[in-house]
């Protein structure tokens, strides 16, 4: 079977999940997780099966993940990617990258109290991400910062708590500060590696620079 048949398979598999989602009570979905092969999000009292994340998406979460947990270091605040559940009302969440100040004895199998989250969209988590999940996390009483990147574009969408969770954005040549942590990132170093139209034009620029 060839690369091609196989993601074909799994994207039905995945489309069935969603379009079938299992009904459960919160304590149901928390003890079936551990023993879950597949990662899953719980909304409303269902449960929605994760799809793979792409070579872009992972680039842009390791690259910013490496980037918080070497700034983090030594401080009490922590960085998580893509395994953590976090915690808002009833429901249950895998952000792609978060920060959160608790102890690891705390946190436990979820989070309730990040500080800053961020969302790196795809097609099929863009509804979601933009919608439900923008909802449930500003209104977290911890949350500072929720973060939205774009992977098949350049582009950075930020909320803040301190801005009344107004949008701010920010393309290549500006640089994101995230004020929950007090790091500040170029956008071509949230994109490093990564390989869009955007992010191909741009590298063409700069090979064509005169020294």
């Amino acid at each position: 079977m060839n690369v091609f048949n196989v993601r074909c398979i799994r994207h039905k598999v995945d489309m069935l999940a969603d379009e079938h989602p299992k009904t459960m009570t919160d304590e149901e979905y928390l003890q079936s997780e551990v023993l879950s092969h597949v990662k899953r999000e719980y909304i409303d009292g269902r449960v929605y099966a994760m799809a793979g994340a792409g070579p872009n998406h992972n680039r842009i979460s390791v690259n910013i993940s490496s980037e918080f947990q070497r700034h983090l270091k030594g401080m009490p605040c922590e960085t998580y990617m893509a395994d953590m559940k976090v915690r808002s009302g009833n429901d249950y969440f895998y952000p792609d990258v978060m920060v959160d100040c608790a102890s690891l004895e705390r946190i436990g199998q979820f989070t309730t109290s990040p500080i800053l989250i961020i969302e790196v969209l795809s097609k099929s988590t863009r509804k979601n991400d933009t919608t439900i999940k923008l909802m449930r996390y500003i209104n977290m009483e911890s949350l500072q910062e929720y973060v939205l990147i774009e992977q098949d574009s350049v582009c950075v969408h930020v909320l803040r708590k301190t801005n009344n969770w107004l949008s701010e954005y920010f393309y290549l040549g500006d640089t994101v500060t995230f004020e929950s942590i007090g790091l500040s990132l170029a956008v071509e170093e949230i994109y490093d590696r990564v390989d869009n139209d955007d992010m191909r034009e741009f590298r063409q620029q700069k090979q064509n620079l005169p020294d």
